[in-house]
């Protein structure tokens, strides 16, 4: 059987930012940056795209099944084993779809964001370094769906619309707390399956490089958080802290497509009633969403009014 290798090689990056800033803020940016330019990935050549994603790795599963959104179920103790490979495949590119999604969202609010900046502060270079680290990003994930050979899945039409206003208006720690949601659930999820042998290849490598270069994004988008939720006043407080649970609660309910159900030969409206009604993923959505709940507590931004909002997405 031949040798198939995903690589994995460091090359060069960008750079990262924020507003009136402190000197500790400037010097995180500035770590940001040249973290940025020695551990970056490009994923074009990083990874071996000809390698074959079936055969040679018989039955190797796309996600940890006990992640995806059936398992426990009575629906999951029918399905063949066949159809549960499926399901890992077709819910994986669900998510990576989600999230391209989502960094599309994420860079045109940066690309806006770094508008109203000096552009010599090192906060604003390293927003737009990250700009360019999720342009690689999007072009991964496009990859690795295609690569599947599953459909690019997307969100219902009225969430997309929504998301438009979102990505135009948001500001303050509404711009940055949703951000912080989504990319840190889909971040413990892919940490889980970084060193899982029992994971396709690819899916590891993949989710390797989106880990690196996610760390700094996540320690970016936590500090401007804290910074701002410090410096605003009560009323503005209430709007960021309902916008931020609101947004946050679409992206983790969009992550898994109705449409996966029916790619996988099952019945969706049975399955879409088993998901909804799943205690084991509404455990798994909870246990992704754990460490930026904490954080989120700690910054006063889960409160008596924005709480039932991300417990309605079993974010907590």
């Amino acid at each position: 059987m031949a040798e198939i290798r995903w690589i994995a090689r460091p090359k060069g990056s960008v750079k990262m930012t924020a507003v009136a800033p402190t000197e500790s803020v400037r010097k995180t940016a500035g770590r940001l940056l040249g973290s940025s330019s020695k551990h970056s990935y490009d994923p074009e050549l990083d990874i071996d795209w000809d390698a074959p994603v079936d055969g040679v790795y018989g039955d190797l599963k796309f996600m940890p099944y006990e992640r995806t959104s059936l398992y426990g179920t009575g629906l999951w103790d029918r399905m063949t084993d066949p159809q549960r490979r499926e399901l890992s495949r077709q819910e994986l590119a669900s998510v990576a779809s989600t999230g391209l999604w989502f960094e599309l969202i994420l860079i045109q609010m940066l690309s806006r964001w770094a508008y109203h900046q000096d552009p010599q502060d090192p906060r604003t270079q390293y927003a737009l370094t990250e700009i360019g680290d999720e342009t690689r990003h999007i072009i991964m994930f496009t990859k690795s769906i295609a690569k599947l050979g599953t459909p690019t899945y997307r969100p219902r039409a009225l969430i997309h619309h929504l998301a438009r206003i979102y990505q135009a208006t948001a500001a303050g720690p509404a711009l940055f707390a949703p951000v912080l949601v989504a990319e840190e659930i889909t971040d413990r999820l892919q940490r889980e399956m970084v060193n899982d042998e029992s994971v396709h290849p690819l899916v590891r490598m993949v989710n390797r490089i989106h880990v690196v270069e996610e760390a700094r994004h996540v320690r970016f988008a936590r500090e401007e958080v804290a910074r701002q939720m410090a410096s605003i006043g009560p009323i503005a407080k209430v709007v960021s802290n309902t916008a931020s649970a609101i947004v946050a609660a679409f992206v983790a309910t969009s992550m898994i497509s109705p449409d996966v159900y029916k790619e996988v030969g099952l019945d969706p409206h049975e399955a879409i009633r088993a998901a909804r009604n799943n205690p084991n993923y509404h455990e798994t959505r909870r246990w992704m969403a754990e460490k930026i709940m904490a954080f989120l507590q700690e910054q006063g931004m889960v409160t008596w009014y924005s709480k039932p909002i991300y417990g309605l997405a079993h974010l907590i």
